[in-house]
């Protein structure tokens, strides 16, 4: 399956919507990838490894399950999860990518791959919008939470 989809950050013509720059944005999308238990409740544990300043490997603990990944960065532009087939878990990517298509708006595309046929029918299609849904409930959840920890000051 194959998905994407765009959350706006910043609308210049809505004075509801708190402004947020490009660079504390990026940090946040970064932050989310060093420090994800603040951003994913149902994860236990999380270690980063061989850290360097364009990527990181990371192994995510879900209870018994554990899955290594690496996340690459395409600095103030696109923070990028690798996940290699492991075990019972297929290949699979997101990424999600900072866009300014126009002077004072933001957006982050947010873009998966798990690498299944992007045509299916049936129980697939139906877990499939379920998936679709859920990782969209989760993105905003991240757009929200680093709102929340801009307000607060924890981002800085």
């Amino acid at each position: 399956m194959k998905f994407n989809h765009l959350i706006q950050i910043n609308d210049p013509l809505n004075p509801l919507i708190e402004p947020i720059g490009r660079d504390l944005l990026w940090r946040g999308l970064v932050l989310r990838a060093e420090a994800p238990m603040l951003f994913m409740s149902h994860l236990d544990q999380c270690e980063l490894s061989d850290k360097k300043i364009d990527s990181v490997q990371r192994m995510l603990r879900y209870g018994e399950l554990r899955i290594r990944d690496t996340v690459t960065y395409l600095p103030q532009i696109q923070v990028h999860y690798q996940v290699p087939a492991q075990g019972e878990i297929p290949q699979s990517s997101m990424s999600m990518t900072i866009e300014v298509p126009a002077e004072e708006q933001l957006f982050v595309r947010f873009e998966y791959d798990d690498g299944t046929p992007e045509v299916v029918s049936g129980e697939d299609a139906f877990y499939n919008e379920f998936r679709r849904s859920a990782y969209e409930e989760a993105d905003i959840d991240t757009i929200k939470i680093i709102r929340e920890l801009i307000a607060t000051g924890q981002l800085k």
